[in-house]
């Protein structure tokens, strides 16, 4: 017996309200993207200049409210936010692994976690399959990180605030840039927080229901599970073996075999390759060796 898979769910996770300046990467794919195209359609548009950091502290409640989107595709009610993303991946880096943790500057990957997708505020979530390219992506989240780093936080006075400034700006460039051992570290931990929940969402949703014909066979979301073979350290590694581990073993208890690496589309495998390109350590891979085995191993 094979899970269900819900490839066009409806989305559910709407945003707080009609006027929160969400706009889809579709829906703004064919028009020249800025930080204004989304803050001209704000209720209470933040202030230029500011001397206070209060409106800079009103933008980062947009991360709390705005859906972490690969998950709504599957119809998942009350998903993740990116900021729900963010403190869970802030947290493990505290956790590092001590052969890693000797090595790395740990407060920096703290801080690199916190602020890595903190551009997604104004920009969204966008995801390996909302067909923006890498370079274009890249574009938005810069010119937002500008925004924010300009025209929201510029004008605070004092030195601690300068410095508190650079700070943010700095760990969100050596996320993107990706060439210190720091950044692979938190590159790895963002997608071991992905497969987290990818299997937390498969056990929720596969705990039958009076109601829920499709939690009585279960949700399917193994696609995402191919982010394993992306990842780089060895103790990443052995974190994501445990994690996909744990998943088998769910669906064995159900008495199914569920998808893994193997069984994603050709278009999508594309697209994730493309989309996390750049990302972290390079990973050697030979094509059908990269991700999951059948048995929930990282290869």
């Amino acid at each position: 017996m094979a899970p269900s898979k819900i490839e066009e769910a409806s989305q559910t996770n709407l945003p707080p309200s009609d006027n929160s300046g969400v706009l889809t990467p579709n829906s703004a794919a064919h028009q020249q993207w800025t930080p204004h195209t989304v803050l001209s359609t704000l209720p209470d548009p933040y202030p230029t200049n500011p001397t206070s950091p209060i409106p800079f502290f009103h933008l980062l409640e947009r991360l709390k409210t705005t859906k972490r989107e690969g998950w709504r595709r599957f119809g998942i009610d009350h998903g993740e936010s990116i900021a729900d993303h963010m403190y869970r991946m802030s947290i493990m880096t505290l956790l590092c692994p001590p052969t890693l943790s000797s090595t790395l500057d740990l407060p920096r990957c703290t801080r690199m976690a916190l602020v890595h997708d903190m551009a997604e505020s104004l920009v969204g979530d966008i995801t390996p399959v909302d067909g923006v390219t890498k370079t274009e992506k890249s574009r938005r989240e810069t010119e937002t990180m500008d925004y924010i780093c300009g025209s929201l936080l510029g004008s605070l006075p004092g030195e601690s605030n300068a410095h508190a400034r650079e700070q943010i700006r700095s760990a969100w460039q050596e996320y993107e840039d990706s060439q210190t051992p720091e950044s692979h570290f938190v590159h790895d931990v963002d997608k071991i927080e992905l497969l987290l929940q990818m299997v937390e969402y498969e056990r929720a949703h596969g705990r039958t229901t009076a109601d829920d014909s499709r939690s009585a066979q279960g949700l399917d979301l193994g696609e995402f599970s191919r982010v394993a073979g992306k990842i780089a350290l060895p103790e990443m590694q052995s974190w994501a073996q445990e994690i996909l581990q744990e998943r088998r073993r769910f669906w064995e208890g159900k008495g199914v075999v569920p998808s893994h690496m193997g069984d994603v589309s050709e278009g999508k495998r594309k697209a994730q390759d493309a989309y996390y390109e750049g990302s972290g350590k390079a990973v050697k891979v030979d094509g059908e060796g990269e991700g999951e085995t059948g048995n929930g191993e990282v290869r």
